[in-house]
Protein backbone atom coordinates (compact mmCIF):
# COMPACT_ATOMS: atom_id res chain seq x y z
CA UNK A 1 0.00 0.00 0.00
CA UNK A 2 1.56 3.59 -0.91
CA UNK A 3 1.79 6.12 1.24
CA UNK A 4 -0.82 8.23 -0.02
CA UNK A 5 -3.34 5.07 0.22
CA UNK A 6 -2.10 4.57 4.27
CA UNK A 7 -2.55 8.06 4.47
CA UNK A 8 -6.20 8.24 3.07
CA UNK A 9 -7.15 5.04 5.33
CA UNK A 10 -6.16 6.42 8.34
CA UNK A 11 -7.77 9.66 7.81
CA UNK A 12 -11.07 7.39 7.33
CA UNK A 13 -10.21 5.12 10.54
CA UNK A 14 -9.85 8.67 12.06
CA UNK A 15 -12.92 10.33 10.68
CA UNK A 16 -15.10 6.82 12.00
CA UNK A 17 -13.77 6.62 15.25
CA UNK A 18 -14.55 10.48 16.02
CA UNK A 19 -17.96 10.52 14.31
CA UNK A 20 -19.01 7.16 16.57
CA UNK A 21 -17.85 9.14 19.76
CA UNK A 22 -20.36 12.24 18.52
CA UNK A 23 -23.03 9.87 18.27
CA UNK A 24 -22.49 7.92 21.60
CA UNK A 25 -22.59 11.34 23.28
CA UNK A 26 -26.07 12.38 21.46
CA UNK A 27 -27.37 8.90 22.90
CA UNK A 28 -26.80 9.60 26.74
CA UNK A 29 -28.15 12.96 25.85
CA UNK A 30 -31.60 12.01 27.31
CA UNK A 31 -29.87 12.01 30.59
CA UNK A 32 -28.10 14.94 30.82
CA UNK A 33 -30.98 16.91 29.83
CA UNK A 34 -33.31 15.10 31.87
CA UNK A 35 -31.40 16.55 35.25
CA UNK A 36 -32.45 20.17 33.61
CA UNK A 37 -35.99 19.17 34.39
CA UNK A 38 -36.93 22.33 36.37
CA UNK A 39 -35.90 24.83 33.60
CA UNK A 40 -38.20 25.59 31.37
CA UNK A 41 -37.21 23.91 27.67
CA UNK A 42 -36.59 27.65 25.79
CA UNK A 43 -34.64 28.71 28.62
CA UNK A 44 -32.45 25.51 27.92
CA UNK A 45 -32.04 25.94 24.92
CA UNK A 46 -31.00 29.28 25.04
CA UNK A 47 -28.53 28.72 27.51
CA UNK A 48 -27.37 26.06 25.71
CA UNK A 49 -26.74 28.28 22.59
CA UNK A 50 -24.94 30.76 24.91
CA UNK A 51 -22.31 28.76 26.60
CA UNK A 52 -21.53 26.46 23.51
CA UNK A 53 -21.06 30.08 21.15
CA UNK A 54 -18.89 31.40 24.38
CA UNK A 55 -17.06 28.21 24.40
CA UNK A 56 -16.33 28.14 20.51
CA UNK A 57 -15.71 31.67 20.06
CA UNK A 58 -13.94 32.42 22.44
CA UNK A 59 -11.16 29.07 22.12
CA UNK A 60 -11.18 30.70 18.28
CA UNK A 61 -10.19 33.65 19.25
CA UNK A 62 -7.92 32.55 21.72
CA UNK A 63 -6.05 30.46 18.86
CA UNK A 64 -6.27 32.86 15.81
CA UNK A 65 -7.81 36.00 16.73
CA UNK A 66 -9.93 36.42 13.20
CA UNK A 67 -8.58 34.83 10.96
CA UNK A 68 -11.06 31.67 11.38
CA UNK A 69 -13.61 34.41 10.69
CA UNK A 70 -11.56 36.01 7.35
CA UNK A 71 -11.00 31.88 5.93
CA UNK A 72 -14.41 31.48 6.07
CA UNK A 73 -15.64 35.17 4.94
CA UNK A 74 -13.46 34.15 1.63
CA UNK A 75 -15.40 30.96 0.38
CA UNK A 76 -17.98 32.29 -1.75
CA UNK A 77 -21.32 31.16 -0.72
CA UNK A 78 -20.03 29.76 2.77
CA UNK A 79 -21.64 32.03 5.11
CA UNK A 80 -24.67 31.44 3.20
CA UNK A 81 -24.37 27.75 3.88
CA UNK A 82 -23.42 27.75 7.28
CA UNK A 83 -26.48 30.34 8.42
CA UNK A 84 -28.75 27.58 6.64
CA UNK A 85 -27.15 24.51 8.81
CA UNK A 86 -27.34 27.05 11.76
CA UNK A 87 -30.95 26.92 11.26
CA UNK A 88 -31.24 23.63 11.13
CA UNK A 89 -29.20 22.56 14.13
CA UNK A 90 -31.36 25.18 16.42
CA UNK A 91 -34.64 23.60 15.39
CA UNK A 92 -33.09 19.91 16.02
CA UNK A 93 -31.83 21.33 19.59
CA UNK A 94 -35.34 22.74 20.17
CA UNK A 95 -37.91 19.88 19.25
CA UNK A 96 -35.12 17.12 20.92
CA UNK A 97 -34.89 19.08 24.37
CA UNK A 98 -38.69 19.74 24.09
CA UNK A 99 -39.18 16.26 23.30
CA UNK A 100 -37.35 14.83 26.27
CA UNK A 101 -38.49 16.95 28.90
CA UNK A 102 -42.07 16.10 27.66
CA UNK A 103 -41.52 12.13 28.10
CA UNK A 104 -41.50 12.01 24.28
CA UNK A 105 -37.68 10.26 24.53
CA UNK A 106 -38.76 6.98 22.39
CA UNK A 107 -40.03 8.93 19.62
CA UNK A 108 -37.27 10.99 19.56
CA UNK A 109 -35.31 7.89 19.23
CA UNK A 110 -37.47 7.17 15.90
CA UNK A 111 -36.63 10.35 14.97
CA UNK A 112 -32.75 9.20 14.42
CA UNK A 113 -33.45 5.41 13.60
CA UNK A 114 -35.03 7.53 10.26
CA UNK A 115 -32.26 9.91 9.86
CA UNK A 116 -29.49 7.35 8.39
CA UNK A 117 -32.19 7.02 5.76
CA UNK A 118 -32.72 10.63 5.41
CA UNK A 119 -29.51 11.25 4.91
CA UNK A 120 -29.50 8.78 1.69
CA UNK A 121 -32.15 10.15 -0.27
CA UNK A 122 -30.85 13.37 0.78
CA UNK A 123 -27.64 12.31 -1.23
CA UNK A 124 -29.67 10.91 -3.51
CA UNK A 125 -31.30 14.22 -4.32
CA UNK A 126 -28.97 16.73 -4.15
CA UNK A 127 -25.80 15.22 -4.50
CA UNK A 128 -26.61 12.73 -7.03
CA UNK A 129 -25.78 9.83 -5.51
CA UNK A 130 -27.41 6.45 -6.86
CA UNK A 131 -29.45 3.81 -4.76
CA UNK A 132 -29.66 0.02 -5.95
CA UNK A 133 -32.15 -1.88 -5.54
CA UNK A 134 -31.64 -3.35 -2.06
CA UNK A 135 -30.96 0.34 -0.62
CA UNK A 136 -34.28 1.57 -2.31
CA UNK A 137 -35.77 -1.96 -0.84
CA UNK A 138 -34.77 -0.41 3.09
CA UNK A 139 -35.75 3.02 2.29
CA UNK A 140 -39.09 1.66 1.16
CA UNK A 141 -39.43 -0.66 4.24
CA UNK A 142 -38.53 2.54 6.47
CA UNK A 143 -41.53 4.47 4.77
CA UNK A 144 -43.85 1.35 6.07
CA UNK A 145 -42.59 1.65 9.46
CA UNK A 146 -43.38 5.16 9.47
CA UNK A 147 -47.04 4.94 8.01
CA UNK A 148 -47.49 2.22 10.48
CA UNK A 149 -46.84 4.50 13.23
CA UNK A 150 -48.82 7.22 11.68
CA UNK A 151 -52.07 5.20 10.98
CA UNK A 152 -52.12 3.70 14.68
CA UNK A 153 -51.47 6.98 16.17
CA UNK A 154 -53.69 8.84 13.88
CA UNK A 155 -51.22 11.67 13.08
CA UNK A 156 -47.77 11.57 11.38
CA UNK A 157 -44.83 11.01 14.34
CA UNK A 158 -44.15 14.46 13.50
CA UNK A 159 -41.74 14.77 16.49
CA UNK A 160 -39.55 12.39 14.71
CA UNK A 161 -39.73 13.38 11.52
CA UNK A 162 -38.31 17.10 12.16
CA UNK A 163 -35.76 15.40 14.14
CA UNK A 164 -34.80 13.41 11.05
CA UNK A 165 -35.23 15.87 8.64
CA UNK A 166 -33.38 18.39 10.26
CA UNK A 167 -30.51 16.97 11.37
CA UNK A 168 -30.39 14.77 7.85
CA UNK A 169 -29.90 18.65 5.98
CA UNK A 170 -27.57 20.13 8.80
CA UNK A 171 -25.05 16.91 8.00
CA UNK A 172 -25.51 17.44 4.50
CA UNK A 173 -25.06 21.06 4.56
CA UNK A 174 -21.57 20.41 6.27
CA UNK A 175 -20.67 17.91 4.17
CA UNK A 176 -21.38 20.43 1.12
CA UNK A 177 -19.00 23.54 2.47
CA UNK A 178 -15.72 22.56 3.36
CA UNK A 179 -14.53 24.62 6.09
CA UNK A 180 -12.54 23.98 9.68
CA UNK A 181 -15.05 21.96 11.67
CA UNK A 182 -14.83 24.15 14.97
CA UNK A 183 -14.64 27.61 12.49
CA UNK A 184 -17.89 26.39 10.89
CA UNK A 185 -19.66 25.47 14.36
CA UNK A 186 -18.51 29.14 15.34
CA UNK A 187 -20.02 30.39 12.72
CA UNK A 188 -23.11 28.52 13.10
CA UNK A 189 -22.96 29.37 16.83
CA UNK A 190 -22.54 33.29 16.30
CA UNK A 191 -25.91 33.37 13.91
CA UNK A 192 -27.86 31.83 17.05
CA UNK A 193 -26.35 33.58 19.87
CA UNK A 194 -27.68 37.22 19.31
CA UNK A 195 -31.07 35.74 19.10
CA UNK A 196 -30.62 33.18 22.49
CA UNK A 197 -28.99 35.75 24.43
CA UNK A 198 -32.08 38.20 23.64
CA UNK A 199 -34.36 35.70 24.63
CA UNK A 200 -32.68 34.88 28.27
CA UNK A 201 -32.71 38.43 28.91
CA UNK A 202 -36.13 39.51 28.08
CA UNK A 203 -37.02 35.94 30.47
CA UNK A 204 -34.63 37.58 33.27
CA UNK A 205 -37.18 40.50 33.69
CA UNK A 206 -39.91 38.25 34.49
CA UNK A 207 -40.76 36.42 31.50
CA UNK A 208 -40.61 32.74 32.72
CA UNK A 209 -37.04 32.30 34.67
CA UNK A 210 -33.72 34.39 34.92
CA UNK A 211 -30.53 34.42 33.47
CA UNK A 212 -28.69 32.37 35.81
CA UNK A 213 -29.29 32.16 40.01
CA UNK A 214 -33.08 31.38 38.80
CA UNK A 215 -32.80 27.54 39.37
CA UNK A 216 -30.29 27.04 41.87
CA UNK A 217 -26.53 26.58 41.67
CA UNK A 218 -26.39 22.98 40.50
CA UNK A 219 -28.84 23.75 37.69
CA UNK A 220 -26.99 26.80 36.90
CA UNK A 221 -23.91 24.83 36.44
CA UNK A 222 -25.35 22.16 34.27
CA UNK A 223 -27.02 25.16 32.05
CA UNK A 224 -23.25 26.56 31.67
CA UNK A 225 -21.70 23.37 31.15
CA UNK A 226 -23.95 22.14 28.52
CA UNK A 227 -22.12 24.26 26.45
CA UNK A 228 -19.27 21.86 26.37
CA UNK A 229 -21.63 18.93 25.68
CA UNK A 230 -23.18 20.64 22.79
CA UNK A 231 -20.14 22.19 21.12
CA UNK A 232 -18.00 18.30 21.38
CA UNK A 233 -20.12 15.97 19.76
CA UNK A 234 -20.74 18.29 17.06
CA UNK A 235 -17.18 19.23 16.47
CA UNK A 236 -16.30 15.31 16.58
CA UNK A 237 -19.58 15.40 13.93
CA UNK A 238 -18.21 18.00 11.37
CA UNK A 239 -14.99 16.89 11.89
CA UNK A 240 -15.58 13.21 11.04
CA UNK A 241 -18.17 13.70 7.95
CA UNK A 242 -16.38 15.23 6.43
CA UNK A 243 -13.64 12.27 6.11
CA UNK A 244 -15.85 9.69 5.81
CA UNK A 245 -19.02 8.54 2.70
CA UNK A 246 -22.21 9.97 3.55
CA UNK A 247 -23.53 6.89 3.80
CA UNK A 248 -20.94 5.73 6.34
CA UNK A 249 -22.21 8.64 8.67
CA UNK A 250 -25.91 6.96 7.57
CA UNK A 251 -24.56 3.49 9.43
CA UNK A 252 -22.97 5.16 11.84
CA UNK A 253 -25.91 6.81 13.45
CA UNK A 254 -27.80 3.91 14.28
CA UNK A 255 -25.49 4.01 17.67
CA UNK A 256 -27.44 7.01 18.82
CA UNK A 257 -30.98 6.31 18.54
CA UNK A 258 -30.49 2.75 20.16
CA UNK A 259 -29.41 4.26 23.20
CA UNK A 260 -31.88 6.70 22.85
CA UNK A 261 -34.37 4.21 22.85
CA UNK A 262 -33.16 1.72 25.67
CA UNK A 263 -33.26 4.63 28.06
CA UNK A 264 -36.78 5.85 27.18
CA UNK A 265 -38.14 2.01 27.52
CA UNK A 266 -36.05 0.96 31.00
CA UNK A 267 -34.58 4.21 32.58
CA UNK A 268 -37.75 6.59 31.51
CA UNK A 269 -40.53 3.81 31.36
CA UNK A 270 -42.64 5.28 28.35
CA UNK A 271 -44.55 2.30 26.59
CA UNK A 272 -43.12 0.53 23.79
CA UNK A 273 -46.51 -1.82 23.27
CA UNK A 274 -46.43 -4.28 20.45
CA UNK A 275 -48.27 -2.14 18.11
CA UNK A 276 -45.57 0.43 18.01
CA UNK A 277 -42.94 -2.53 17.71
CA UNK A 278 -44.25 -3.50 14.60
CA UNK A 279 -43.62 -0.06 13.21
CA UNK A 280 -40.30 -0.01 14.60
CA UNK A 281 -39.77 -3.25 13.16
CA UNK A 282 -40.63 -2.39 9.84
CA UNK A 283 -37.69 0.43 10.15
CA UNK A 284 -35.08 -2.02 11.81
CA UNK A 285 -35.89 -4.39 8.63
CA UNK A 286 -35.30 -1.21 6.37
CA UNK A 287 -31.62 -0.38 8.37
CA UNK A 288 -30.44 -4.44 8.31
CA UNK A 289 -30.95 -4.11 4.27
CA UNK A 290 -29.36 -1.11 4.19
CA UNK A 291 -26.09 -2.11 6.69
CA UNK A 292 -26.28 -5.27 5.32
CA UNK A 293 -26.00 -4.63 1.52
CA UNK A 294 -23.22 -2.06 1.98
CA UNK A 295 -21.09 -4.65 3.79
CA UNK A 296 -21.50 -7.45 1.52
CA UNK A 297 -20.19 -4.76 -1.22
CA UNK A 298 -17.22 -3.75 0.80
CA UNK A 299 -16.35 -7.40 1.39
CA UNK A 300 -14.34 -7.51 -2.54
CA UNK A 301 -12.64 -4.55 -1.40
CA UNK A 302 -11.27 -5.31 1.69
CA UNK A 303 -10.10 -8.01 0.24
CA UNK A 304 -8.62 -6.26 -2.64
Amino acid sequence: MSASAQEDAAQVQRGVAITATAFVIWGLFPLYWHLLRAVPSPQIIAHRIIWSTVLVVGWLVWTSRLGWWRQIAQRRGALKLLAASSASIGINWGVYIWAVNAGHVVESSLGYFINPLVSVLLGVIVLKERLRATQWLAVAFAAAGVLWLTFQAGAPPWIALALALSFGSYGLLRKIVAVDAVAGLGVESLYLFLPALGFALWSEGGHGGGFLGGWGWRDDALLVFGGVVTAVPLIAFAYGVRRIPLSLVGILQYVTPTLQLLLGVWFFHEPFGGVRAVGFAAIWIGLLLFVGEGLWRARPRARA
